[in-house]
């Protein structure tokens, strides 16, 4: 007789999991919703070192549930291919060698149908491996289990935005320009003014706070810790496409006065005079989007810029970056569950969206459409300490030449976000939906 595969067989086996495994199931889902649009072609390409091939993803976040958790605790654990712990391992020392990051869009094999079946079969696997162990291991395990699953599974939506990044960044090498997905409207949308929203100085809470930040944090989040801040000022709203229209117009880009030195060094011999995949001049300007071409709307929150740039854009306008500390501790002043609240990936624009009611006295779009840029080096915590074992490697040692990015972006899942969430880049990185929100000192 045929296989019963109807959604209503499919709903009551999941209802029979433990939410851990449902939560687990419903994730690995929606990371391969977002290859429906792809081509196995599309899944091969790798265009520059910094991005990885979609079907390396794939196989990536499958190679971390396969070694931290079924290695740990699968009886008699047998690997699907012995040959994926290295192909795929991405910069875990401690687990052995690893294939060279630039040269991944080269492993034509296995192909998109192996990576899908490895994923398949370890799906399985990790769901008795999660039933067993809470059904019969001790308190202990079941703890650790339990961690292990919920980082594999914050691990993978950070790849599922990377997914996204990735993919664009090597679509937009095409000359037809294809789109990702469909196009949606910008109709009827109005600028919004800037408010300038003041906070008192003094010293603040920082740092994850399970009590407002749910049962997760990567470590680079803790300790929770006592900061100073000094009086200022924060925009209502994120920089928009517009007023970088206006510093493109003033030769922002061409005055040296107004960028680092290392900055001005990256303009000059990358000969930059545009926000990453812009195009045109000041007759008009389009941009290439997971959309396809468009036009660039002048009141939607600028992205793709880089550190350099937005730090640049900020001395311009009169203003600067915000810290870190003053960035959360904005954040913090929102109501509570507005970190679920914005344009994430769920949203399916997969760009950033103009804001659409007045701020009302609050920031607005702190959350989803774009990172904001911090002045912030990514430096540990006082009293950091990374985790235990070899998922020890997750942040600590990138605490070096990077800034710290806030508020996620479009291509964020939303339930991946919250106030304490510290993103980090080298500073000339642009591939991300990376934006920004000015700051201004006060006496």
């Amino acid at each position: 007789m045929p296989t019963d595969t109807s959604p209503a067989r499919h709903q009551a086996a999941h209802a029979s999991l433990s939410p851990l495994a449902r939560r687990f199931i419903a994730l690995r889902q929606q990371t391969e919703a977002l290859i429906q649009p792809l081509s196995p072609e599309d899944c091969q390409l790798q265009s520059m070192p910094d991005a990885s091939p979609a079907k390396w993803h794939l196989a990536h976040l499958t190679w971390f549930f396969e070694t931290f958790i079924l290695e740990r605790f699968e009886p008699g654990f047998t690997p699907f291919d012995a040959g994926f712990r290295v192909l795929f391992n991405s910069y875990y020392n401690g687990v052995g060698d690893k294939y060279p990051r630039p040269k991944r869009g080269l492993i034509s094999r296995p192909s998109l149908d192996e990576v899908l079946a490895y994923r398949a079969q370890v799906n399985q696997r990790m769901l008795a491996v999660i039933g067993a162990v809470e059904a019969g291991a001790d308190s202990a395990q079941q703890q650790e289990l339990k961690e292990l699953v919920t980082l594999g599974l914050h691990h993978e939506q950070q790849h599922q935005e990377l997914l996204l990044t990735d993919i664009k960044h090597a679509l937009s090498f095409n000359p037809a320009r294809p789109a990702y997905a469909s196009r949606w409207p910008l109709a009827g949308i109005h600028p919004q003014p800037v408010e300038w929203l003041r906070h008192e100085a003094g010293l603040v809470e920082h740092g994850y706070d399970a009590a407002r930040d749910g049962e997760f944090a990567f470590d680079n989040e803790t300790p929770r810790h006592k900061a100073y801040v000094a009086a200022f000022e924060l925009a209502s709203r994120p920089v928009t496409n517009g007023e970088i229209m206006a510093f493109i117009a003033d030769k922002g880009y061409q005055r040296p006065e107004l960028w680092l030195s290392m900055g001005w060094d990256w303009v000059t011999e990358n000969k930059v005079n545009l926000p990453f995949y812009w195009q045109g001049d000041e007759s008009g300007y389009q941009h290439f989007t997971l959309q396809g071409l468009i036009d660039v709307d002048p009141n939607t929150p600028a992205c793709h810029l880089s550190y350099f740039e937005a730090d640049a854009f900020a001395r311009w306008a009169g203003a600067r970056l915000p810290t870190e500390f003053e960035w959360e501790l904005a954040a913090r002043g929102l109501p509570a569950g507005a970190a679920a609240q914005g344009n994430f990936v769920e949203t399916s624009a997969f760009h950033p969206l103009p804001q659409q009611e007045g701020s009302r006295g609050l920031p607005a779009q702190m959350f989803g459409d774009v990172w904001e840029w911090t002045q912030s080096n990514y430096n540990p915590y006082p009293g950091y300490k990374p985790w235990e074992g070899l998922v020890g490697e997750y942040n600590g040692k990138f605490m070096c030449n990077q800034f710290v990015l806030r508020g996620g972006s479009c291509a964020t899942p939303q339930s991946h976000m919250r106030a304490s969430y510290r993103n980090f880049f080298p500073p000339d990185a642009r591939w991300q939906f990376s934006g920004l929100r000015l700051a201004r000192n006060l006496a």
